[in-house]
């Protein structure tokens, strides 16, 4: 079974879909979906990016009844950045439904705004445990019409430390749920999870098709002392259009991008330290191609689904082989060839090994001396792209077309100079060629979006 079509799923979600080009199943939404719309709990491994997200969003907007305003299907997810990425992807696929609300419910938002959106009803939760606990604790979430529970990347929330929130979300639920639980990789202390929170669940694995043969891995003996050097050369050789860099801490991530910075690339930090609005606007300038270079934690990153990455670095190799893996499984997706880098010290050769007896396949390293020597970053370092932050979104009505049209319309720019839109509750950004900024922030600053003035901002 390859099509959507042969599944029984309303004519609505069907043509949406059409829409939205998902003409064939992924691995896992082919295993999975069968058992997801008979009803049965699921136990699934599956890496990000193979299309799970859609498999469990169809199976619980399949079950939905949108005549009820009561919370009918609640997603746990470990970060913040992967409750909005799959809420975003939920949004997408109900787009043939009439009056589905899903609200996000995440830490580094405040409750308040939380609990007055929770007042209108909702039938879609996404969100993290710690958040969502507070919520039952506090009576503004009512779980008990609930019908499908979406346990995803449980491995994660399980190395976070989230079992005893997910225990306690569980337990505000009916017996008659359907659970689904969707894990990249599945340890040992998994099984009394599924023991626990499952009944007979049907378990399946898709492995990624092809995809460590997508991905070229090489690896680059250094000194920690020399190891922002020996970066600034990977980055001076291979050029990339955008890479995420990976490091192990968060200190790290902060000294990598300011030394980038200072070298006159366009590079941001991402970690666990940031504000909720920090963290949204580095993830927007990534995911537009206005930042070239992301440098990331584990933790923060997890989630994280950029099409078309070429190239990740481990700035540090992590002493998770798993986690190894997971990182360069950020490139090479949909298809596409990938490129992995990593740097390690005489100190690491042991990680080394480590990911080499995983991946069954000698690692022979390179020297740095092989590669061009450093030069001047001139252009290479800045991104073609440039973000404007307009001071409305979705509670005001905008959409794409809006934006769009207010930059092209009366001899504005050229839609070509135009990138992705993104739409927010209280904001939007968009991502607009470097060469026409100018002219953007006088258009958008004098003229009108659906006939009202917005303050318009550079994020950088």
């Amino acid at each position: 079974m390859s099509g959507f079509s042969q599944l029984p799923l309303p004519a609505a979600l069907l043509s949406n879909l059409d829409g939205l080009g998902y003409h064939h199943m992924t691995p896992i939404q082919a295993l999975s979906l069968p058992v997801i719309l008979a009803g049965h709990d699921l136990i699934a491994e599956a890496e990000t990016g193979s299309g799970k997200t859609a498999a469990f969003g169809l199976g619980l907007l399949e079950a939905l009844d949108s005549r009820s305003r009561q919370v009918q299907a609640l997603v746990l997810c470990p970060t913040r950045e992967l409750a909005e990425q799959v809420g975003k992807e939920i949004r997408r696929l109900a787009r043939g439904l009439q009056n589905v609300k899903l609200v996000s419910l995440c830490g580094g938002s405040s409750l308040g705004p939380q609990t007055e959106t929770l007042r209108h009803g909702a039938h879609i939760v996404v969100g993290t445990p710690g958040r969502i606990r507070k919520h039952l604790q506090k009576g503004s979430l009512d779980l008990r019409a609930l019908r499908t529970l979406v346990l995803d990347e449980a491995d994660r929330m399980l190395d976070m430390g989230f079992i005893d929130d997910m225990a306690a979300i569980i337990e505000h639920t009916p017996d008659s749920r359907q659970t689904l639980l969707f894990s990249a990789t599945w340890p040992g202390d998994m099984a009394p999870i599924s023991e626990r929170f499952l009944r007979h669940p049907q378990r399946l694995s898709a492995e990624p098709q092809n995809g460590a043969a997508r991905i070229e891995q090489q690896f680059f003996e250094t000194r920690e002392a020399a190891r922002g050097d020996a970066l600034l050369r990977l980055l001076a050789h291979y050029r990339p259009e955008a890479a995420l860099i990976f490091c192990n801490t968060k200190r790290q991530c902060d000294e990598v991008a300011r030394q980038l910075q200072r070298e006159g690339y366009h590079a941001l930090a991402l970690h666990g330290d940031l504000e909720q609005r920090q963290r949204n606007e580095v993830l927007v300038q990534f995911g537009n191609k206005s930042c070239k270079l992301l440098v990331a934690t584990d933790v923060a990153a997890r989630g994280l689904d950029i099409n078309g990455l070429p190239l990740v670095i481990n700035f540090q190799l992590s002493p998770d082989p798993q986690v190894h893996t997971h990182r360069i499984g950020r490139t090479g997706r949909a298809g596409h060839s990938g490129l992995a880098l990593s740097l390690f010290t005489p100190e690491e050769a042991h990680r080394l090994g480590a990911i080499e007896a995983g991946q069954d396949q000698a690692i022979r390293p390179l020297a740095l001396d092989s590669l061009r020597p450093r030069r001047a970053i001139a252009d290479s370092g800045n991104a073609r792209m440039v973000t404007l932050q307009i001071g409305g979104g979705r509670k005001d009505k905008l959409r794409p077309g809006d934006i769009l049209g207010a930059l092209t319309r009366d001899g504005g720019i050229a839609g070509e100079q135009i990138g992705k839109i993104d739409i927010f509750d209280r904001h939007s950004c968009v991502a607009v060629d470097s060469n026409a900024i100018q002219a953007a922030l006088r258009h958008l600053g004098e003229g009108k979006i659906k006939g009202r003035r917005f303050k318009v901002q550079r994020l950088r």
